[in-house]
């Protein structure tokens, strides 16, 4: 047991094999709408896929069965929440985004409020997205610490440092491919990814159920006494106050994570960019509501995956979740398979930060500098600064992840309430343009900081649960923006009688 040289190479292979795949099949760009959109013309099921594979990242491969090791399964109920928010994205945003050659979802909001309503939004989604990606980021480093922890080698090696390294090393990778292949090379890498790293996942359960003595018995029993299978919670049994504290409950998981869904699938370039990357809004429409199921199924097998954790460790509990699956795969697995599996877990942080990369670059030239800087610039030139950017975010996000580093915290929750925050505003001005007509762009942007306002006093200063984030910033900004208007409105008219 223990990770071996053949791991190592492994691992290796790996990292070298799925960087020549991505330049390999990202081809040769002559636009910047090619880097970006991929020429419009990858199947749906493909995109599917790589919707699904981004969002996974490292995140859900450790922590979401760290959090069915330590509760049970009622984070499975956001599951619906994301089905029933991606059914809405699928008929309220994406025929605006198919009624124009857009490359950002951005670009709606300047057609329907203006430049500085699309600006502003552009620049929260780049903090946003700064900041989720280097939660994910540094996610990866855990099970790199465990390893490195080990060897002689590393001895003289602060924690701080091991996890420097193993981020550093998993951006290169990353990097290399989606420099040179764009958002293609970033979705073709998804899809096989997302397949490295569900096998992965599904080989470390089967040799795990094969330590046990009773194998699913084991488990069955093991949760029983845990009450590890309890899936829905309605949480009533307290005060009013107490129930908004409550992370899980039904209501604030449907809720939650419909609104977290629209947000997250229907306003981030991240997301809207693979969506954008069909040929049709039909096709459009089928990849994102199928992934709202594909990552249903994906969150009950990493939950099962937690509770068969419970079941192998259950004489010798650990606090930190977070922890327990990488500890699995580095300390019990035969050499060979662990390195196939930490390969795997390297495939749901490539897929993620290979995305955030694209992404951001995107926004930041289509959205901040073209509309100033660059109006009449070159296909070539848009291309060359494409390339400089994704330098610049993939630097920004390295620094980033150092920032976690030191938490405590279950990181996908840190990463859903960091998204939450700002996503709450953004989903608002969305729905404040596609639902009504009549505020304008002052309007939303002020409904816009009103809900960023709401939602950041709401986090550092409230015990309300993150998963009521999104709907309560949401629908901050569309009555802020109703009520602007409407003073906008009188005080035009006043002006018009006087």
């Amino acid at each position: 047991m223990g990770f071996t040289a053949i791991d190592y190479i492994i691992v290796l292979a790996y990292l070298v094999g799925v960087s020549a795949f991505g330049i390999f099949v990202g081809g040769k760009q002559k636009s910047a709408s090619d880097y970006f959109v991929g020429g419009r013309n990858i199947p749906w099921l493909i995109v599917s896929f790589a919707v699904v594979a981004t969002e996974t990242s490292a995140i859900t491969f450790i922590s979401i069965p760290g959090l069915a090791y330590l509760t049970n399964l009622n984070f499975l109920q956001i599951a619906i929440g994301y089905i029933v928010g991606r059914i809405a994205i699928a008929f309220l945003f994406l025929p605006s985004y198919y009624r124009g050659e857009l490359v950002t979802a951005y670009e709606v909001l300047k057609t329907r409020f203006g430049e500085k309503t699309r600006n502003y939004a552009s620049v929260v989604f780049l903090i946003t997205r700064t900041l989720a990606t280097g939660v994910r980021l540094f996610t990866t480093a855990i099970p790199l610490a465990i390893i490195f922890r080990g060897y002689q080698i590393f001895s003289g090696y602060s924690n701080t440092d091991i996890y420097a390294i193993s981020i550093v090393i998993i951006t290169i990778f990353t990097f290399v491919y989606t420099y040179t292949g764009g958002i293609r090379a970033v979705i073709w890498t998804d899809v096989v990814q997302m397949f490295v790293y569900l096998g992965g996942a599904a080989l470390a359960l089967w040799i795990m159920l094969a330590h046990l003595p009773d194998g699913w018995g084991s488990v069955l029993a093991a949760a029983a006494a845990g009450s590890k299978f309890q899936f829905i919670h309605f949480g009533f049994t307290g005060s009013v106050a107490h129930f908004f504290t409550v992370k899980y409950t039904f209501v604030a998981s449907v809720l939650g994570g419909a609104f977290l869904s629209m947000a997250s699938h229907g306003t981030d370039q991240l997301i809207v960019q693979r969506l954008l990357a069909t040929n049709s809004l039909k096709n459009s429409q089928k990849a994102v509501i199928s992934s709202g199921f594909f990552v249903g199924l994906q969150f009950l097998f990493f939950l099962v995956i937690g509770v068969a954790l419970f079941a192998f460790y259950h004489a010798f509990p650990f606090k930190d979740g977070d922890q327990i699956f990488p500890k699995f795969i580095v300390e019990q697995l035969p050499s060979g398979i662990s390195g196939i599996i930490v390969a795997a877990l390297f495939a749901s942080a490539m897929s993620s930060l290979g995305g955030s990369i694209n992404s951001l670059a995107s926004s930041t030239l289509i959205d901040l500098y073209k509309p100033y800087f660059g109006k009449n610039s070159s296909e070539e030139k848009d291309l060359k600064l494409s390339k400089i950017f994704s330098i610049f975010w993939t630097i920004v996000l390295v620094a980033t992840a150092f920032i976690f580093i030191h938490t405590n915290e279950s990181v996908i929750e840190i990463a859903l309430s960091i998204a939450s925050v700002t996503y709450g505003g953004l989903l608002g001005t969305f729905l404040l343009g596609v639902l009504f007509k009549k505020p304008g762009q002052t309007d939303a942007i002020i409904g816009f900081s009103a809900g960023l306002i709401v939602l950041v006093y709401v986090f550092f200063f409230t015990p309300i649960a993150w998963t009521w984030y999104t709907m309560i910033g949401a629908l901050t900004t569309i009555v802020v923006g109703l009520v602007s208007s409407k003073i906008t409105v009188r005080s035009a008219t006043l002006k018009s009688g006087t």
